[in-house]
């Protein structure tokens, strides 16, 4: 039998099935035709997190980032284009802690940019400050390695 592997569709939010040796295939969403693995990392509200780390099986990196925070800015493109080099091995998200404080509250975020690693709905680890991509990704793959 095939492993499949679950991930939330960033569009509409449906749980998807998708076989594991078919996630480098672009795969879309079954429901909403969305791809699994945008191009660009897609944004998330609490109730959208709960659901991503509640139903994935693929890691996810969440930048925790707000719009008056010039490193943030400074470091959207370089988290863009890791997302690009680590898709289908990592899907990137990011979070508005301005927008939604309670989230901010909840994981204890005392500055940002910060990215955490989840796997499976649990923290593996977290990173603050800005980083490049190159550091992104080095940083994403020491992580994952054990």
């Amino acid at each position: 039998m095939t492993d499949m592997i679950h991930i939330t569709c960033p569009a509409c939010q449906a749980k998807n099935r998708i076989p594991a040796a078919k996630l480098g295939a672009k795969p879309t969403c079954g429901a909403c035709k969305a791809a699994l693995f945008p191009d660009v990392p897609f944004e998330l509200d609490e109730a959208q997190l709960n659901k991503h780390l509640k139903n994935d099986e693929v890691p996810l990196l969440v930048d925790f980032w707000a719009p008056w925070c010039g490193p943030c800015r400074a470091m959207a493109p370089m988290f863009a284009q890791a997302s690009l080099e680590m898709a289908p091995r990592v899907r990137f998200a990011k979070l508005d802690t301005e927008r939604h404080q309670a989230v901010g509250n909840r994981f204890q975020i005392r500055g940002i940019p910060l990215i955490i690693l989840f796997d499976k709905g649990r923290e593996v680890t977290r990173q603050a400050g800005a980083m490049n991509a190159g550091q992104i990704t080095a940083w994403v793959r020491q992580q994952l390695k054990g």
